[in-house]
């Protein structure tokens, strides 16, 4: 089975990814939700299956806003996160002085975003 190109050439993007960067893309800038928020605002999949996705196709959209629920950062990835979370004003908690790097971590109380219209419109103003 090949799979369906579109006329760039380019692979067409499952319809599951498709659906999952579109809510990554409403994101409000500061805010983020888990991979399980978005796979339970879509009706579908789950965290793994989110992640997948994120992994092989969220370079294209504000992947630093689809977050572990424990608010730890993407492992190899925190530097980057970070820098796009301080510039977006997302909540922040003080690392505990014994972690690593004393990288902080997302304030999920505060940061996480419940999926409603934002209204400066999808994904915030960029």
């Amino acid at each position: 089975m090949s799979e369906e190109e579109t006329a760039d050439g380019a692979p067409e993007l499952p319809a599951y990814a498709e659906r999952v960067l579109d809510v990554t893309e409403r994101i409000p800038r500061g805010k983020v939700m888990t991979y399980g928020d978005v796979a339970e605002w879509l009706g579908e999949g789950g965290p793994r299956q989110v992640g997948r996705v994120m992994a092989l196709y969220g370079g294209a959209v504000p992947w630093w806003r689809v977050v572990r629920s424990d608010g730890g950062l993407l492992p190899g990835h925190e530097l980057d996160a970070l820098a796009h979370y301080r510039q977006e004003g997302t909540p922040l908690r003080p690392a505990p002085h014994a972690a690593k790097g004393h990288i902080p971590r997302l304030d999920m109380r505060r940061a996480r975003w419940d999926g409603t219209a934002a209204p400066d419109g999808p994904g915030g103003t960029d």
